[in-house]
């Protein structure tokens, strides 16, 4: 059984993620930074497994990934966003905003890739955003980091791919998650 570790994966997105891999087969890892309680729920429906770690903490990556052992699918799906001008967001809330959807996903690549490199196999799936692609008014720094994410993947895909590990972004559009109650 492949096992496919998706962060972020009690979010709306993650969620759905989550459901189609455990249909398709997949030993399901829902990470968690804060809802343990949902994350728990959605494990225990589909056979999977909760996971706390926070994306943004290296160690605590390494020492999550490093319990599970093979990662065979990597979905980097962690991220926040908050509303507001480029001039009013906080100095922690643009780091938050970076670490988490940018580094976060660099973090988990980083923590999985030497044991896909030894088996000359892997995938790793980054979800970006539209606003990566466009820009988005009023989520200047939501939308640098999922550019440099969409840039990450690009320069990831052509150095992973000679060792058998496949490198890809989706960049969906507006989906009505929680993440965009605010609105």
């Amino acid at each position: 059984m492949k096992t496919a570790l998706i962060t972020g994966g009690s979010g709306g997105i993650g969620e759905a993620i989550c459901r189609q891999l455990a249909a398709d087969g997949f030993k399901i890892y829902v990470n968690f930074a804060h809802s343990r309680e949902k994350a728990e729920r959605i494990a225990e429906e589909i056979g999977g497994a909760a996971i706390c770690f926070d994306v943004s903490d290296n160690n605590e990556v390494i020492s999550a990934i490093s319990g599970i052992g093979t990662v065979d699918l990597l979905i980097n799906n962690a991220g926040v966003s908050e509303i507001g001008l480029f001039t009013d967001i906080s100095e922690k809330s643009a780091q938050k905003i970076l670490n988490i959807n940018l580094k976060g996903s660099m973090n988990c690549a980083r923590a999985v890739l030497p044991e896909m490199i030894g088996r000359k196999s892997g995938n790793i799936i980054n979800i970006s955003s539209m606003w990566g692609q466009v820009g988005g008014s009023c989520e200047v720094h939501y939308s640098a980091a999922k550019a440099g994410l969409i840039g990450l993947t690009k320069a990831l895909a052509m150095e992973e791919g000679l060792s058998g590990i496949t490198v890809n972004c989706i960049a969906p559009g507006v989906i009505r998650t929680d993440m965009l109650s605010s609105y």
